[in-house]
């Protein structure tokens, strides 16, 4: 098998993780791949025969093409070299206007790191096309506390908002300016709005392509039985709504890896799908949602029905209480859980996050929920008597009535 071939030197480097199995590392860039004869050649020249090849090409940050993107100043988040650019545009000289396009996870973070970092040496401003931040995690009920708590910290948010084009002088960016007028100055732009798969090189050898990357069946095989890729660089199924999906956070590919690594070793164990998991951590504050929002579920024609519960990290007796709240969606015709998002001021309850996941993965309903019980202690739980999944539950119960 060959895998894990990367950009570099064409040199067979031993890793002291791996030799000891028989691996060999070899950084270089595959420049084809001869199927007929399972034969992978790189830039430099070397070839590798195969039995079973691995792709694992990833994503790469997705720029629009809108004038200016191109100037210095103007950077991506995706990987070690993007965060090295952005080390040295900061170590430079502290930047005073900095604008974010996008207010998705990435997004979000690095504003509340530079803020937390340079504090009122350095103006911060994110632009979103939609209304809120984090809109493809949280419902407009949701994000509204996201945002007051942000705008409190200092970032300032403009959203229904489109950056039309990026200014600047001399081939460096000086500011962003709006379609509806406005131009922001800034010494840095951050783009984050998401990334596409790298699928060039499977494309080039025939292989079949899904609408979000690679497609692969439950096994991580392609359309050549011979080759099996995973991560981001493949198409997904959606766990609630059966359609494929990007998936492209680190969970899915990690799990991709090891189930394509059981495959080979003749386990017959399938990728189940996604629900997107996944979460961001912002001053004091952790977001974290899971499955369909509302407003997604809406899009896919499901009918809801919701339940929001405020609550608290500890029992409310012991010292250091933080708040926190959680949402949970509900399919309204089958009563199943498809969705649920928490906002919290302390991490732990953030991870209540993983359960609402096994929920929607187990097909539990409605009326299942209600007699959930968590593991209950004063210190690292909310009291018995209001689990706020149970209370939920309790609430959506109450909405679709006796007659389900």
């Amino acid at each position: 098998m060959v895998a894990g071939l990367v950009t570099g030197s064409s040199i067979v480097v031993p890793d002291k993780m791996l030799a000891g199995a028989g691996v060999a590392v070899v950084r270089d860039e595959v420049s084809s791949v001869d199927r007929a004869e399972r034969m992978v050649t790189t830039v430099s020249g070397a070839t590798f025969s195969y039995d079973k090849l691995y792709l694992a090409t990833g994503a790469s940050p997705f720029v629009p093409p809108i004038e200016g993107h191109d100037l210095h100043g103007v950077v991506t988040l995706r990987g070690l070299p993007d965060a090295e650019k952005i080390r040295e545009l900061i170590g430079t000289a502290t930047p005073k206007r900095i604008v974010c396009i996008g207010a998705g996870f990435i997004s979000m973070e690095v504003a509340s790191l530079l803020v937390a970092l340079h504090g009122s040496r350095c103006d911060v401003t994110v632009v979103e096309l939609l209304d809120r931040p984090l809109p493809l995690m949280l419902d407009g009920d949701m994000a509204a506390e996201v945002r007051d708590y942000l705008e409190e910290k200092g970032i300032r948010l403009l959203t229904g908002e489109k950056v039309a084009r990026l200014v600047g002088r001399d081939g460096r960016v000086g500011g962003a300016a709006l379609a509806s007028g406005t131009v922001l100055d800034a010494d840095i732009v951050f783009m984050n709005v998401g990334v596409r798969p790298n699928t060039a090189l499977a494309e080039s050898i025939g292989l079949e392509m899904g609408r979000f990357g690679i497609k692969v069946n439950g096994y991580q095989e392609t359309s050549d039985p011979d080759i099996l890729a995973g991560g981001d660089c493949v198409e997904k199924i959606n766990v609630i709504t059966g359609k494929p999906t990007p998936g492209q956070l680190r969970g899915p590919a990690v799990v991709q890896g090891r189930l394509a690594a059981k495959r080979l070793a003749g386990y017959d164990i399938a990728f189940p799908g996604v629900v997107d998991a996944g979460g961001c951590k912002m001053f004091d504050m952790t977001i974290a949602a899971t499955g369909l929002t509302e407003e997604r579920a809406v899009q896919e024609g499901i009918a809801t029905v919701s339940g929001v519960v405020e609550s608290r990290s500890k029992h409310a007796m012991i010292p250091g209480v933080r708040p926190w709240k959680i949402k949970l969606v509900f399919n309204r015709e089958n009563q199943r859980l498809i969705g649920g998002q928490i906002v919290a001021y302390d991490v732990a309850p953030a991870r209540e996050i993983d359960a609402v996941s096994a929920f929607i993965l187990g097909g539990k309903t409605i009326r299942d929920l209600t007699t959930f019980t968590s593991a209950c202690n004063p210190d690292i739980s909310s009291e018995p008597s209001a689990e706020p999944i149970t209370i939920a539950a309790e609430q959506a119960l109450q909405k679709v009535g006796k007659t389900h």
